[in-house]
């Protein structure tokens, strides 16, 4: 009977790490501002990471010391855990964020732990789904960035072959990596037509060369050969059999020399002749899911639709107010107090990057909507003043539209405060959304909204914003809030 002590041994090992008598490795971890130095043994690191036995390899020695430097993209809270984990094989997740521990597995993939990486990447499917959602273009975007995380692919995947506008429709689809516009087009469920499939797949190899003439009547046959080169691993996944004879005359047809003489040849005898045999391999047509997608719910919980209208109203300057049928935008939940927790680092953490936002609070006691736009990206790495033109807070005193609020940024060099990391005072672990000279800002000193009576708004100096949004008393706590992304519904 083996006896095993993995627990003290990891325990020893762990107090390894804090003897700096024998370290003989020094790891510069960092960017230029933040830079941070460890110490480390050198017979630890080459038995537990093939990373780090090969740059201790290649690293030559200084004196007594083999010098380390890790890139810039590793920080060094995250390169502290690393730490601990090599030394004692533990890692504790339960109180990590969302965001360190998906930073912690893009930096166990880049260190070759891939046992540590695997667990964190099936962890984050598991328990972390809904951060994945809420930041997705983030996610799938890093995941192809080191085209390690098969599991995190096919999460990913499956949620785009049911929406794909959620990547093809971004802002980002043209920066997308060719492994995973490939891992897409391979999918046999991408609810797509495949002529619209293949305008996409035009717009991403053109994208990725930007010599190429604007109109492409000014194309050469040497540009044709580019974007045939560019798009060599996307073109015999396109299923051309199944394009309608108008779509292949409008659309395939003025890009036919980029297509394989074969196939090409094959496409035109099988509009002609479908059911004569051809040589090329004719892709399945794609599965069309049995049940109709579901259109997406606006997940409202503080505001009704009506209210979500007249916000959209607000936002598009309009004069008449949206019916709640005709609302052109789409409230897209990002995050519920009462659902992801109430501390202002919480805030921070999941609306990171977020752009177009409203912020809705329900006043505790009294039951008033209080809230704000954004049209930027919160950014909880800038430490200053945000100049937004097109800012707005408001408030719904009670159910009566008659008794709404809103107010317009009148300062639009600071319309948002964005609060700062590092002081103890005015740091993002006591505030949240900040608008104005104090004109609407939610702040906690016990890291909890609801618990402390100290989120505001100004009733009279509104020297950023044209009015008061509220008449009664200025501090405030809160019973929920919420956040929503505002996009326009696809027509």
């Amino acid at each position: 009977m083996a006896l095993k002590f993995f627990d003290k041994l990891s325990q020893d090992f762990s107090e390894l790490l804090n003897d700096k008598e024998e370290c003989n490795v020094i790891i510069e971890v960092g960017q230029e501002q933040n830079k941070k130095t460890f110490t480390a043994h050198s017979t630890v690191f080459r038995c537990r990471s093939s990373y780090f036995n090969k740059e201790l390899t290649n690293t030559i020695s200084s004196g007594d010391n083999n010098k380390i430097t890790i890139k810039p993209t590793i920080s060094a809270q995250i390169f502290e855990i690393i730490l601990k984990y090599i030394y004692g094989g533990f890692i504790d997740t339960e109180n990590m964020d969302t965001k360190t521990m998906f930073k912690l597995m893009i930096a166990a993939n880049e260190f070759e732990f891939e046992e540590l990486s695997e667990k964190l990447e099936n962890q984050l499917i598991k328990y972390k789904a809904s951060w994945l959602r809420t930041h997705f273009t983030f996610v799938y975007h890093s995941i192809f960035d080191h085209n390690k995380f098969k599991n995190l692919e096919k999460f990913c995947n499956d949620i785009i072959v049911k929406n794909p506008s959620i990547i093809f429709e971004s802002v980002e689809f043209t920066s997308l990596q060719e492994s995973a516009l490939v891992s897409i087009l391979k999918r046999d469920d991408l609810q797509m037509k495949e002529s619209e499939i293949w305008d996409y797949v035009i717009k991403w190899g053109t994208a990725q060369n930007f010599t190429l003439p604007e109109k492409f009547e000014e194309w050469s046959d040497e540009n044709i050969m580019t974007l045939k080169t560019t798009l060599q691993q996307c073109l015999p996944l396109i299923r051309y059999f199944h394009i309608s004879n108008s779509d292949f005359k409008n659309k395939i047809e003025p890009y036919e020399k980029i297509l394989d003489k074969q196939i090409l040849n094959d496409l035109k005898q099988h509009l002609i002749l479908p059911d004569k045999p051809v040589e090329s391999i004719i892709l399945p047509p794609r599965l069309i899911l049995k049940q109709e997608l579901p259109a997406r719910v606006i997940e409202l919980f503080i505001i009704n639709d009506v209210q979500a209208s007249i916000i959209s109203s607000w936002i598009d300057n309009q004069t008449t107010i949206y019916s709640s049928t005709n609302n052109p935008h789409e409230f897209q939940l990002i995050l519920r107090g009462s659902r992801d927790g109430f501390s202002p680092r919480t805030f921070w953490n999941i609306c990171d990057g977020h752009a177009n936002t409203i912020v809705v609070t329900k006043v505790k006691g009294t039951g008033e909507i209080l809230g704000g736009f954004n049209p930027l990206a919160w950014d909880e790495t800038k430490e200053e003043w945000m100049n937004a033109n097109n800012s707005f807070i408001f408030s719904f005193i009670d159910s009566n539209i008659k008794n709404s609020i809103l107010s317009r940024v009148k300062n639009e060099n600071q319309a948002l405060w964005y609060p700062y990391n590092n002081n103890s005072n005015n740091s993002k672990d006591k505030y949240g959304p900040y608008f104005g000279n104090n004109e609407f800002l939610m702040r906690s000193d016990v890291c909890n909204f609801t618990q402390d009576k100290l989120s505001w708004c100004s009733r009279g100096s509104n020297n950023y914003y044209e009015k008061a949004i509220r008449l009664t008393n200025d501090r405030f706590s809160i019973v929920d809030y919420e956040v929503f992304k505002v996009v326009k519904k696809s027509i």
